[in-house]
């Protein structure tokens, strides 16, 4: 049986004995997966002392403490690592071994040279995103990076990579790959705004999914308008705080599963932080899996990932021998997705301690085809922090041409966006009020995995009251227990003065939005919509019930 959060009182248990048609509990144990993915690069312009040596010695010290622990691992190359002799035997042994080799997509001189074409770059490797990624090519000029990918990987390890990874990939690229090559996995980073110049902001928090054929970072809806190669999303993200690092600003900083993080905020070389992000991840409700990167890529070097892996080894080697997790390389966790779900799955990503820093934070990511929900606590404050819609149709920008700006974005449609909608002062969110607009104190939450993809989330308010939010793929639903005692309520959409919401029209059973000239539309199955003094968004129950049907296209 999964394990669930437990925590009931009476009055709830009352109520809920009487309703005959909840689902029923899920009966089947959500694998844990961790993939260890190292990618390879050749040189790196951005320090003098980190030579192509270091680099190289960098994967040999990775190597050598998997093989302690009799790990394997995913080891993605760069084209420039790709046609290194070094790489090349090194890694020859360590595929006898177990391991996987596979492709890093980001793109560098001597594979641009390679294909005919002119270096645009400051340097053999450069980060930005017009010349360090297919993005910053033409559809046609893709085509041919990938061709010559693909034959010298051939002519070195005999075969076709079966997973590619990257910061980013288009999805031209994706499915051509998919297509011609018949690629099983790709990996692709955590959600994030501006970091590196990169923003990836809205998608499938952490786990994996089937990308839309027009948007390689939005889920697809339907498997007709899918690349159906699994994209994992890689670091490791913390569930609870990641999200609101640097509100108020205009980029983020990062808190993840990364060896090389050793701040007070938390990260992949704070041993406190570790064990309390493994156990959220291997011990709480998830629904169909819980996944987990961990690694680095060799341009950080040994010597700064060293303590992060020193730590972070051993503990998933423990987990492996108690069967909490299975470690497996990319292209398995790829090909075991695949013969699983023939369209997106939903999953769950649960942290309901703050068993490192302490201060009451709680969270639960839901995600689905359809959309992306995250609801926070605070102490004894509940909101939705986060509703990002997905929608196969919304082309991304360079779907059709080349990207010429140095920074990258991808986005989906938001209904809540409690980082970009936020200022240092006021934090957006989605909030239960009261007939005046308070906030009513509420208890610790109980989340329980249900059959179906459905997730179930309870909590009591101080009045006694029982809040029940569900989650099914394509919509869900907010109720609150009725009695002689009720009073009226609302769910409540704050945000701070300036910002810029896509909200068109609100009314009745409709919202209507437009987001980077896309439009889109939430229906409130039961309950109403309509805006009014001092919010932007509110959303009214109907006999104590709000349904919001997530699936409109």
């Amino acid at each position: 049986m999964r394990k669930t959060v437990l925590f009931f009182i009476a009055a709830g248990m009352m109520i809920l004995s009487s309703c005959g048609n909840q689902p029923k509990k899920a009966e089947q144990p959500a694998p844990r997966i961790v993939n260890i993915i190292n990618f390879i690069r050749q040189t790196e312009p951005r320090s003098k002392e980190n030579i192509d040596e270091v680099l190289y010695r960098t994967v040999v010290e990775q190597i050598n403490q998997l093989k302690q622990y009799q790990l394997i691992g995913t080891f993605l190359l760069q084209y420039d690592a790709l046609i290194n002799p070094q790489y090349q035997e090194l890694l020859k042994s360590e595929i006898a071994r177990g391991s996987e080799v596979g492709g890093w997509w980001e793109i560098t001189q001597p594979h641009i040279e390679a294909a005919g074409m002119k270096w645009r770059g400051r340097y053999p490797w450069d980060w930005h995103a017009n010349v360090g990624f297919a993005t910053g090519y033409t559809p046609a000029e893709r085509e041919k990076l990938v061709d010559i990918y693909m034959e010298k990987f051939k002519e070195i390890f005999g075969k076709y990579p079966a997973s590619v990874g990257s910061w980013f990939i288009d999805a031209h690229t994706l499915g051509y790959m998919y297509d011609k090559y018949h690629i099983v996995a790709s990996c692709n980073c955590k959600d994030q705004i501006g970091t590196d110049g990169y923003t990836l902001w809205g998608g499938y928090w952490n786990q994996a999914y089937y990308p839309s054929r027009k948007n390689a970072y939005m889920p697809a809806q339907t498997e007709a308008g899918q690349i159906s190669v699994p994209i994992f999303r890689m670091l490791g993200s913390d569930p609870v705080y990641q999200y609101e690092c640097g509100l108020g600003g205009g980029s983020q900083g990062v808190i993840s599963l990364e060896p090389v993080y050793a701040g007070g905020d938390g990260g992949g070389a704070v041993r406190p932080w570790v064990e309390w992000f493994l156990k959220s991840m291997t011990e709480e409700p998830c629904l169909a899996f819980n996944y987990m990167q961990a690694g680095q890529e060799n341009s950080f070097t040994w010597r700064q990932m060293k303590d992060g892996l020193t730590i972070q080894i051993p503990l998933l080697d423990s987990l492996r021998k108690q069967n909490k997790v299975r470690i497996e390389t990319l292209e398995t966790s790829g090909r075991w997705f695949k013969e699983n779900f023939a369209v997106t799955p939903a999953t769950a990503v649960t942290a309901l301690t703050d068993a490192y820093r302490k201060q009451g934070n709680k969270t639960v990511w839901y995600n689905s085809r359809f959309y992306r929900a995250n609801l926070k606590w605070e102490g004894d404050k509940f909101f939705f922090r986060d509703i990002h819609l997905f929608d196969e149709r919304m082309e991304s920008d360079y779907l059709t041409k080349a990207g010429e700006s140095t920074q990258c974005i991808y986005i989906t449609p938001p209904i809540v966006d409690g980082f970009q909608w936020s200022a240092a002062e006021t934090k957006a969110g989605l909030h239960i009020v009261d007939a005046q607009g308070n906030n009513p104190k509420v208890g610790t939450p109980v989340v329980s995995e249900l059959q179906g993809n459905v997730l179930q989330v309870e909590f009591s308010a101080a009045d006694g009251q029982l809040f029940q939010i569900v989650f099914y793929e394509d919509r869900f639903e907010v109720s609150r227990t009725k009695n002689a005692n009720s009073e009226a309520w609302a769910l409540e959409l704050k945000t701070a003065a300036n910002a810029e919401l896509p909200f068109r029209q609100v009314s009745g059973k409709q919202i209507k939005a437009t987001f980077r000239d896309f439009d889109y539309t939430l229906e409130l199955k039961e309950g109403s919509a309509e805006v009014s003094q001092g919010s932007a968004l509110r959303m009214l129950p109907a006999d104590n019930r709000i349904v919001v049907d997530c699936s409109k296209r």
